[in-house]
């Protein structure tokens, strides 16, 4: 209680109203190649649009991982995306100051991986290269970047877009400053970007060559520095060439007080104010060392919140290394896996045997779980149809069961279960060898006729019988075990008194009793007292709550008896 001096009413607070919070169990993660968009960086992509906007459309080597990423889309808005090159190889565009359209040159092509890449290597300029695409990858080779300032606007090829010609901006006049701005254009010159060549990607309309100046908001005009700050397409990596702008005047990229800066050459040399980027190089084919490097940044749970890991299509080793060195480690997220397409495209009758041989590499494991393959779909970007493993779906019914249900709730059948987007299955396995499958932990994707195509299984990778073998179950004890530890924050630092154990068990009982009452759970029992909370336990500064649950179980097996009783029989003689 406070000191008072004189008599007086102090009112205190106490927040007793503390509760368990909700957490996200729709969130994936995944690591794949794509044509564009930054490297080893995570991108929250939201749908379709936002993942062809970012990354571009597939092509005949990044398709996998495309549609494994758009597959599980279809089914959340939440996937936190990771762009993987094979980085001895993989090379941004780019071009120097002495290239016109159709000059040959030698820029210095780099890696230039994502922005903090370029802040921390390249953004001081270079003395040879003007500029590079945005991201590594051969779409940069359809870039071409054209400019103009006041000497050479009225015969530029782009005035016609422009209402004004380039001069002096008012933030240079007023300090003294002269011939300062630039247009911009960035062009999809072979349009690889849009279908259409010479079609204008970005316009800068009025940049300065003043590294000072300013819009009249207070943001930069530095042209250097709106490029960087907005362009979807290039970076900036050098001003033209002391031989490309007239000799009278200062060097861009001065102040603008007092400084009359250069001008491009007019006439035949204005063509190196209009370079065309070469260069860039895809590697579309990471190596295992580069998926499992970009895997590992899942590893940080408290940047990067994911429940759902689809893989695509990938090696036993980086199956093996999400599996043991992300979800086990984690221990709040499930990795999802397919077969190689070897095993079940173009090799029928061998299908459940190499699939279990697949299976049979990875470890035993709850925190994972493997479909028997993959589909055939349209490709719509390219018009052609694609064989695509399935583990972007399988996670993908993850989600929808989490909007239909409860993440507690088994994903598969009929109800919940059904696969989008399917031509047919190059494998769909008959009893037999759904028998085969099952044995070994994979679960059967399977088309029914006329009730479509639908994830029959349940399992997860765990090998020995216990019920964290079935999804439901390992994902209600990640919904359990990720609330309550987030609602024990509060507790640390507390006192570990009858008080602060009778309001744990207060804020996890109602819980529980929540999720019993949504049929994940059939009883629970929370144990914080003096019994786990001896004299040593508190001495030690630790505090403990044991919490038994009895969860759920999902049904795999019917039996149906039907019994044939003769006319004179009463049901209850036979019934009992």
């Amino acid at each position: 209680m406070a000191f008072q001096l004189s008599p007086g009413v102090l009112v205190t607070e106490k927040d007793l109203t503390l509760i368990v919070p909700a957490i996200s169990t729709t969130a994936g993660g995944f690591v794949g190649a794509f044509q564009w968009g930054p490297v080893d960086e995570v991108t929250l992509i939201d749908s379709e649009a936002n993942l062809v906007e970012t990354f571009q459309i597939p092509n005949d080597t990044t398709f996998k991982s495309f549609f494994t990423a758009a597959n599980f889309l279809s089914y959340g808005n939440n996937l936190q995306v990771i762009r993987v090159v094979r980085e001895d190889q993989a090379l941004n565009a780019a071009a120097n100051t002495s290239i016109g359209n159709s000059a040959v040159g030698n820029p210095v092509m780099a890696l230039i991986k994502n922005e903090d890449d370029y802040d921390a290597v390249y953004s001081a300029g270079s003395s040879t290269v003007m500029w590079s695409a945005k991201y590594p990858g051969v779409l940069g080779n359809s870039l071409r970047v054209s400019m103009c300032d006041a000497n050479t606007f009225a015969t530029w090829e782009f005035t016609n877009q422009f209402d004004v010609s380039p001069n002096t901006s008012t933030y240079a006049n007023v300090r003294g400053g002269s011939r300062d701005e630039l247009h911009v254009c960035v062009v999809d010159e072979d349009g690889a970007w849009t279908g259409v060549k010479g079609e204008i990607l970005e316009k800068f309309q009025l940049v300065s060559k003043a590294s000072d100046a300013k819009k009249a908001d207070g943001s930069s005009n530095y042209y250097v520095d709106v490029i960087n700050n907005t362009s979807e397409y290039i970076w900036w990596r050098g001003h033209l060439s002391q031989d490309n702008v007239t000799t009278e005047g200062s060097a861009w990229g001065t102040t603008a007080s007092g400084t009359q800066f250069k001008l491009t050459n007019g006439g035949a040399a204005n063509a190196n104010a209009t370079v065309s980027l070469i260069g860039g190089v895809s590697s579309d084919s990471p190596t295992d060392g580069n998926l499992t490097t970009a895997l590992n940044t899942f590893l940080n749970d408290d940047l990067f919140d994911i429940s759902l890991l689809p893989l695509g299509e990938v090696s036993s080793t980086v199956a093996i290394h999400a599996i043991n060195q992300i979800a086990e480690v984690r221990k709040d997220c499930v990795v999802f896996v397919s077969p190689e397409q070897a095993d079940v495209v173009n090799n029928a009758g061998d299908e459940p045997t190499d699939v279990a041989e697949f299976r049979n590499t990875l470890p035993s494991s709850s925190y994972a779980v493997m479909d028997s393959g993959y589909k055939y779909q349209f490709d719509r970007f390219n018009d052609t149809f694609r064989y695509v493993p399935l583990n972007g779906d399988t996670a993908g019914l993850c989600v929808r069961t989490d909007f239909v249900a409860d993440p507690f709730f088994s994903p598969a059948g009929f109800n919940r279960g059904q696969v989008k987007n399917v031509i047919k299955l190059p494998f769909s396995p008959r009893a037999t060898q759904r028998d085969v499958l099952y044995k070994n932990g994979v679960n059967p994707v399977v088309t029914f006729p006329g009730q479509g195509t639908v994830l029959f299984g349940d399992k997860t990778l765990l090998s020995k019988p216990s019920a964290f073998d079935r999804i439901n179950v390992r994902r209600l004890f990640i919904v359990l075990e990720k609330s309550i530890a987030t609602a024990a924050k509060f507790q640390l630092f507390e006192f570990n008194d009858a008080f602060t154990r009778s309001q744990f068990k207060n804020l996890v009982e109602p819980f529980l009793r929540d999720i019993q009452g949504r049929r994940g759970i059939t009883d629970f029992k929370v144990v914080c007292d003096e019994t786990n909370n001896t004299g040593e336990v508190i001495d030690r500064n630790e505090f403990i709550a044991d919490i038994f649950i009895k969860p759920a179980r999902a049904i795999n097996f019917i039996q149906l008896n039907f019994v044939a009783t003769r006319t004179g029989i009463s049901f209850e003689e036979v019934g009992g």
